[in-house]
């Protein structure tokens, strides 16, 4: 079924890849840092959620911090999520000449593959996502934010981490495949923080040759963002992906139509956090039916925006199985009327008298690549300024964030409010930039 959708064919039935990671832990009962330190809970999460969800494809584990761990950058694990990066070599005294290929023994990447190597045995009729960290976002990860301004000062050095970091990739993805995966996802969330102009200079030749590897070994490709990356879609097609997948912050028929006209096919996009974890079993199929008739027969592949939140219910999900599955049950959820209960929040007490206040709203700082940069650099732009000015995160991840989200009139993650006004969305600027609106604000 994917590989028809893949290859542009008419399906049957649209097929349906939940982007399983840490909420395999819950399904059976450990949480994420366990979770992702086990082969053993890889394959028993991933087999009750194939149990559960009826997929034709699955991530084996979705982790963009597994590279970043092997080549140096120290890692905050978490409960709930995945773990977070916290330092970054290349900032700190370590050169680029210095760092190596990772191998099939190094890290979490042995534990990965036998994962792989015993669902592939297991599941020999599903196709199987491993997934690589981009380079882009592996770069970041390495360099920290300091890359943003590099990109302008110093491009030469850019391009060769990016060089590297494309044959990280390469090497990571070629693991993958030998041991039984059938799709290499390239997950690259940050390249939404930068023009098209910019991602055709650093980024486009990277990942094409990602892309160019995975064809060479007969296997298909996907390219994975998440955040306001719509200006930067048709130059992702033009990368060659067999396929790019997208959140909930671009519109799917925008997608559509830019990717068939590419000759690609596409995924998603279904709301992570207000719909699939916060939502009930009626807006989950709501959604559901309204993203199978955007996306249509030809070249979509039904999915969340991206990895699951850990404790998405179970019900939810099994109510989208159903749908995918039932052409009555989307019968039925075309005629439902649905209205969200959601408000927004009061702003009322909200600012503060002589004081700037700065909300982010987020997925989660602490899960979401371009969240934990936005927050860090607003936190590190506002430093100076001392108790004059607060700073908030509002994860959508809860209701009150929602609410917030709602109430400030944000439409994308990451977003950047300073006294109730829309500054940054979905970029990470500079620091100079978020200091120069908060002196605007405090006048």
């Amino acid at each position: 079924m994917l590989e028809k959708a893949f290859r542009l064919e008419e399906v049957e039935r649209i097929p349906w890849v939940p982007f399983v990671g840490v909420h395999g832990g819950n399904l059976i009962g450990v949480d994420a840092e366990a979770f992702q330190r086990s082969s053993k809970h890889i394959v028993d999460g991933i087999d009750k959620a194939i149990e559960l969800y009826k997929p034709d494809g699955i991530p084996v584990a979705f982790d963009l911090q597994i590279e970043a761990e092997i080549l140096g950058c120290k890692l905050a694990w978490s409960k709930e999520n995945p773990p977070a990066v916290i330092s970054h070599p290349l900032n700190e005294g370590v050169e680029l000449s210095s760092l190596k290929l990772p191998t099939e023994n190094d890290g979490r990447i042995p534990l990965v593959l036998e994962a792989t190597r015993e669902l592939r045995k297991k599941h020999p009729e599903l196709a199987l996502y491993g997934l690589i960290t981009g380079p882009f976002t592996l770069a970041l990860h390495l360099l920290g934010t300091d890359i943003f301004m590099k990109l302008f000062e110093d491009p030469d050095y850019v391009n060769e981490l990016m060089e590297f970091c494309a044959q990280v990739g390469i090497k990571h993805a070629e693991l993958l495949l030998d041991a039984g995966c059938d799709v290499i996802a390239v997950v690259d969330p940050m390249t939404s923080q930068i023009d098209p102009m910019s991602f055709e200079t650093f980024v486009s030749p990277s990942v094409t040759k990602i892309f160019d590897f995975v064809r060479s070994k007969k296997k298909y490709s996907s390219f994975f963002v998440c955040g306001h990356a719509q200006q930067n879609i048709e130059v992702m097609c033009d990368c060659k992906p067999d396929n790019i997948s997208i959140d909930e912050n671009i519109p799917l028929d925008f997608v559509k139509e830019t990717a068939l006209a590419k000759g690609i096919s596409f995924g998603g996009n279904m709301k992570l956090t207000s719909v699939l974890l916060l939502g009930n079993e009626m807006d989950s199929r709501k959604e559901a039916v309204n993203c199978l008739d955007l996306g249509g027969k030809k070249g979509f592949i039904l999915a969340p925006g991206c990895d699951l939140p850990m404790d998405t219910p179970v019900a939810n999900l099994q109510a989208v199985t159903e749908l995918v599955y039932d052409d009555y049950a989307q019968q039925v959820a075309r005629e439902m009327e649905h209205t969200s209960s959601l408000q927004p929040l009061s702003l009322d007490g909200h600012f503060e008298e002589g004081k700037v206040v700065v909300d982010i709203i987020t997925l989660d700082s602490a899960s979401c690549a371009p969240c934990q940069y936005m927050v860090e650099a607003v936190k590190q732009a506002s430093i100076d300024f001392g108790d004059k000015v607060i700073v908030n995160e509002h994860k959508i991840k809860d209701v009150e964030g929602i609410q917030m989200m709602m109430a400030l009139g944000v439409q994308n993650v990451p977003t950047t409010c300073i006294n109730g006004n829309v500054e940054f969305i979905s970029q990470i600027p500079r620091k100079t930039e978020i200091e120069k609106a908060i002196k605007k604000a405090m006048n």
